[in-house]
């Protein structure tokens, strides 16, 4: 698969802390046909440097969880090019994709999808066995500090705790990426700023370039850069000068 070359001016889309791992280029995606399509992404530029914090904010429509599926390697771009560093995402076949998203993705969405028959340990666990350097289950729970709550049943946590379980299954992996469709969506702000200290925590010692799609403006702050969707496109950026913990956000 070929490498998709950076910029040679660098990030269209504001500074990065280095190397762009994620590469968009022209990047479309359009649904149906006609008078009757419509144009989720138009024409998208952009880079994601390796390890770097990214949140995408604007309404709904925008075009952000169309951007977060093409890089996740869960959907796929009608035109334009997308690549993870050597893996070209766009017009790779379901065989390749499968494996990017296996060996390299940790994915975690607004609604937890737990197994509600397995323990927190062992909906970690199922991840973790098919994984190809895992983290232990416990040592993954404990990072978004659940420690406390490995043999309890979904039904037995709260929202929050059921979320963070999601976080930590997402990271038993140790993926190079983390891609986050509004992970705090349901949940309230005190909830929320612990499973975004999770999220946090993976970025930072794992190591994972993290990507989290928000409504919630607060959860800016946190970022490293935030860039604004509109329109099926990228129409401002902004380099936070200091990454806020997630304790400082109020909303």
């Amino acid at each position: 698969m070929p490498v998709i070359p950076a910029q040679a001016e660098g990030d269209r889309h504001g500074p990065s802390r280095g190397a762009p791992v994620f590469v968009a280029r022209g990047l479309c995606k359009s649904y149906g046909a006609g008078d009757a399509a419509v144009h989720a992404l138009r024409d998208l530029d952009l880079d994601i440097a390796v390890g770097e914090f990214v949140v995408l904010l604007g309404p709904s429509g925008s075009g952000k969880s169309t951007l977060l599926n093409i890089l996740g390697g869960l959907d796929a771009p009608t035109a334009g090019r997308a690549a993870w560093r050597d893996h070209e995402l766009a017009g790779a076949d379901e065989a390749a994709l499968t494996v990017y998203r296996r060996e390299h993705v940790g994915f975690v969405f607004q609604f937890y999808n737990l197994i509600p028959s397995l323990t927190a340990r062992e909906n970690v666990a199922l991840v973790a066995e098919i994984a190809r350097r895992p983290m232990r289950p416990e040592e993954a729970l404990g990072m978004v500090g659940l420690s406390h709550r490995l043999d309890r049943f979904p039904g037995q946590l709260s929202g929050g705790e059921q979320q963070r379980v999601a976080v930590a299954r997402a990271i038993v992996k140790r993926p190079d990426a983390l891609l986050c469709d509004e992970p705090t969506g349901a949940l309230d702000a005190e909830t929320g700023r612990l499973v975004l200290a999770a999220i946090a925590r993976a970025n930072r010692e794992v190591g994972a370039t993290t990507v989290v799609i928000t409504h919630n403006t607060a959860i800016a702050g946190m970022a490293d850069r935030v860039l604004r969707m509109a329109g099926g496109r990228v129409v401002a950026a902004e380099a936070n000068p200091r990454r806020r913990a997630p304790e400082e956000l109020a909303w």
